[in-house]
């Protein structure tokens, strides 16, 4: 299949597909966890970057890759200078973040890992654990080295300088990790 014919037939598909070199893949449904984290940190992100020039956007903007690659992050960062061209397909994120389930992991910190971080424009990948209480950032000015992020402490997010509590991503996610760090609060 085409490029020209994939993204034609997914501007009229009721399910998201993602393209691999003339391969189109669809996409799965998402459990609750991975819902309300990626609504969390959208929220978050929206909250602080409202009067900004950079907005977060949800998992249903598609991401072009590379010339045969469109992917569907759970959330980038986009800002107003971004040069793609066509609106439902964005080329020039700063930030990208995915949520793990057992199902995505491998791909997400593998191949998709490498799509997103040749992306010139990117600066941040964010990998967000559902079933345990972990956010992992790779940042461009660190060669995407890894740093661990964990309930009771703060993510900073560089590349639009905002900082949000691993608590405020994971809340009224209800896995193991968060029961056991709430109840210790108590």
């Amino acid at each position: 299949m085409s490029v020209a014919d994939f993204l034609e037939g997914e501007r009229e598909s009721d399910i998201k597909h993602e393209y691999v070199e003339g391969q189109v893949f669809a996409m799965a449904g998402a459990s609750l966890w991975h819902n309300l984290i990626s609504g969390n940190l959208y929220g978050l992100l929206w909250n602080q970057l409202r009067d900004k020039p950079c907005f977060p956007v949800m998992g249903d903007m598609l991401l072009k890759t590379t010339q045969d690659r469109y992917r569907y992050p759970d959330l980038q960062i986009i800002c107003d200078d971004d040069t793609s061209e066509d609106e439902y397909v964005r080329e020039n994120p700063i930030l990208i973040v995915e949520v793990l389930s057992r199902s995505t992991r491998r791909a997400d910190k593998t191949e998709k890992r490498a799509e997103y971080l040749a992306i010139e424009s990117v600066q941040e990948y964010v990998l967000i654990e559902q079933d345990v209480a972990e956010v992992e950032i790779q940042h461009r000015r660190s060669n995407w080295q890894s740093e661990y992020y964990y309930l009771g402490q703060d993510v900073t997010l560089e590349s639009v300088g905002i900082t949000v509590s691993v608590s405020d991503i994971y809340q009224r996610v209800d896995n193991e990790d968060v029961v056991s760090y709430l109840r210790d609060l108590q």
